[in-house]
């Protein structure tokens, strides 16, 4: 494994030597000079166009070669912008596809779905990471499916674990490439962290991502325009289990249970630090909330079953900056 992996971000703003986050947020780190970001960016689109450019160039050869075969068929061959290799599921349901899609034209976010069903969305941010597997074998073990937001420079390291949850069947969102606070970007580096994200999940075999969830729930009206472009919608959430602070597997299968409701949306991670505690907590909050006859299901799912009402008010920007 690559030495300069980084997956313990979030644990790293709770050193006690560096200044202490506001009550309920999350401090964002500091940020690079934006000449060495920008750089940072051009360096990573040329790497990405690189490796779509030499895809498509097999891809090509792969066609030319077959042409001749009398045994190849259409059926076969691999669809050039979803490498066969990967194996991850590319099919979204196109029900659900149309509901997520429904949603901006009468709110510009959702934070929970309806209240008359009994839909509950599992949601995990961060990842993938070095947990994210011991994570899904706790869902396929459960026959659970959940939404989760991935960063895209994570799938450097953890790309088979993304891969696993589209073959499960769960559904990938947007949660930037490098999980900065949007909210102190110029738009053109918001669109940059929107957009890298997507082509990773593309490269990986999987569907382009059409939920995001802003990093510390920091946004503002650029990040708004610049979703819109995207055809991303923004996914908050009702329940935060503050799981990312390790505060006690008792605490988060408590803070789940409390928060539960028809059409909420419990906030955990899969990345970002240790994630024992969420794994060993995903098993009773399961259970507990099946035995209250909810049905735990993927966001856009959660959106076709029982959409949110019109007209929410935007909510303010979440991470206090």
């Amino acid at each position: 494994m690559a030495p300069d992996w980084r997956w313990d971000f979030e644990d790293e703003r709770r050193n006690p030597a560096s200044p202490g986050p506001r009550p309920g947020k999350r401090n964002p780190p500091p940020l690079p000079p934006s000449n060495e970001r920008a750089a940072l960016i051009r360096r990573r689109r040329m790497a990405a166009g690189a490796i779509l450019v030499a895809l498509i160039v097999i891809a090509i050869a792969a066609t030319s070669g077959s042409s001749g075969s009398h045994h190849a068929s259409a059926s076969t061959r691999p669809h050039p912008s979803r490498p066969a290799s990967a194996g991850a599921k590319a099919d979204a349901d196109p029900d659900d596809l149309a509901a997520v899609r429904s949603v901006p034209a009468y709110t510009p976010f959702v934070k929970e779905g309806g209240s008359r069903g009994r839909d509950i969305a599992l949601t995990f941010d961060d990842g993938p990471g070095p947990y994210t597997i011991e994570l899904l074998k706790v869902l396929e073990r459960y026959h659970v499916k959940a939404t989760f937001f991935a960063i895209g420079e994570m799938l450097r390291y953890f790309s088979q674990a993304t891969v696993r949850e589209l073959k499960d069947g769960d559904v990938v969102g947007d949660h930037t490439e490098t999980h900065p606070p949007l909210a102190t970007l110029s738009a053109h580096d918001q669109y940059e962290e929107l957009f890298e994200q997507l082509a990773r999940i593309e490269l990986v075999g999987g569907p382009r991502p059409v939920l995001f969830r802003p990093p510390y729930g920091s946004f503002n009206a650029t990040t708004m325009r610049e979703l819109a472009k995207l055809h991303l919608l923004m996914v908050l959430w009702s329940v935060d289990t503050g799981d990312y602070l390790m505060p006690g597997v008792a605490v988060i299968v408590e803070r789940a249970l409390a928060g539960a409701h028809p059409g909420a949306i419990i906030l955990m991670h899969d990345g970002g630090g240790n994630r024992s505690q969420t794994i060993a907590a995903l098993p009773e909050i399961i259970t507990r909330l099946r035995s209250e006859g909810y049905d735990l299901v993927t966001i856009p799912r959660l959106l076709a079953d029982d959409p949110p009402p019109a007209g929410l008010p935007l909510p303010p920007n979440l991470s206090g900056d």
